[in-house]
């Protein structure tokens, strides 16, 4: 086994048959870690996704949108039986020890390439335990460690007016403007709520942010959304929720649908949030935090999020 840096990966394996991943992220709840990976590709992809799924016991969800890969798995080890074009490629161990997450990538042939050397050499990855070199017919596996993080999901409501402004834009530029002061700005989450609310602005929908997260910064990345938040918004309603780890739980999700299928009052969302330990903060006032919790519960499913509900 021989072990390696990113950079040191790179000089050793500058071949025209090895294509880095862009980035490599991993945050953990408890046994539960998710991957975040940003493939050199596009929809090339796609392929991967289903050699992950199909192969890995130790993945209980997987999705792609663009080249980015997020995995949901459990930590343990589950060696694979690697058949070519059944089985040709996954994640055959998840272990957290200290501040750090390893996961041991294997595959064979192309998939053994980009298991062992293109994974590597993404940012974010702290070192690789070179176990196998993959290639032509050849296996490749290899451990890719990468710092141990965690998942904070912010809700935003209530930023705009009548007469100006867009909370989907606003929500963007406050999650840009963290990028560049290095935090980890991982995607931005459209929530369609009750469109009779007469207090709406017009299209009533709300946003949720999701950022990756050293444990030791979530306090300083909470305060500066609300730092930027109090100097950009156009409302004297703005508000904020936030929602730490990996899980959505039963009752926030039901609290959500709620407010996509009806009216929803302040002191609702802040005996939910009490009852599931969610920080709910009034940044200019207190009707944001209606739909900025409601934001939290559907951060992750997509289709759900954009669905209208009529009377």
């Amino acid at each position: 086994m021989e072990i390696l840096k990113p950079n040191d990966l790179k000089k050793k394996f500058n071949d025209p048959w090895v294509a880095p991943y862009e980035k490599e992220i991993t945050m953990v709840d408890g046994n539960t870690v998710e991957l975040v990976e940003f493939h050199p590709c596009v929809s090339g992809s796609h392929w991967l996704m289903h050699q992950y799924k199909n192969s890995s016991e130790l993945i209980t969800n997987a999705y792609r949108d663009g080249n980015r890969h997020v995995f949901t798995c459990k930590v343990g080890k589950k060696p694979i039986n690697l058949k070519a074009s059944f089985n040709a490629a996954g994640i055959e161990e998840v272990s957290v020890k200290g501040n750090e997450v390893k996961i041991v990538h294997t595959g064979l042939a192309g998939a053994g390439v980009g298991a062992a050397m293109c994974r590597g050499m993404g940012d974010g990855v702290k070192r690789v335990e070179l176990i196998e070199i993959g290639g032509g017919s050849k296996i490749g596996k290899a451990a890719v460690i990468t710092p141990k993080m965690e998942k904070i999901v912010i809700g935003i409501d209530d930023t705009d007016t009548k007469d100006s402004g867009a909370t989907w834009t606003m929500a963007h530029n406050v999650g840009m403007e963290l990028k560049k002061e290095g935090f980890e700005y991982l995607d931005h989450i459209i929530v369609q709520l009750y469109p009779n609310n007469p207090h709406k602005t017009q299209n009533c929908v709300s946003i949720a942010l999701t950022f990756a997260v050293l444990p030791e910064n979530k306090e300083k990345l909470i305060n500066r959304v609300i730092e930027i938040l109090k100097r950009d918004t156009l409302s004297d309603k703005t508000a904020i929720a936030v929602l730490e780890g990996l899980k959505i739980p039963k009752k926030l999700r039901e609290y959500a649908i709620k407010t996509k299928k009806g009216m929803m009052d302040i002191q609702t969302a802040e005996n939910v949030a009490k009852k599931l330990n969610i920080s709910l903060i009034s940044v200019t006032g207190d009707q944001g935090k209606i739909g900025a919790l409601a934001a939290l519960g559907l951060y992750n499913d997509h289709e759900e999020a954009v669905k209208v509900y009529k009377d």
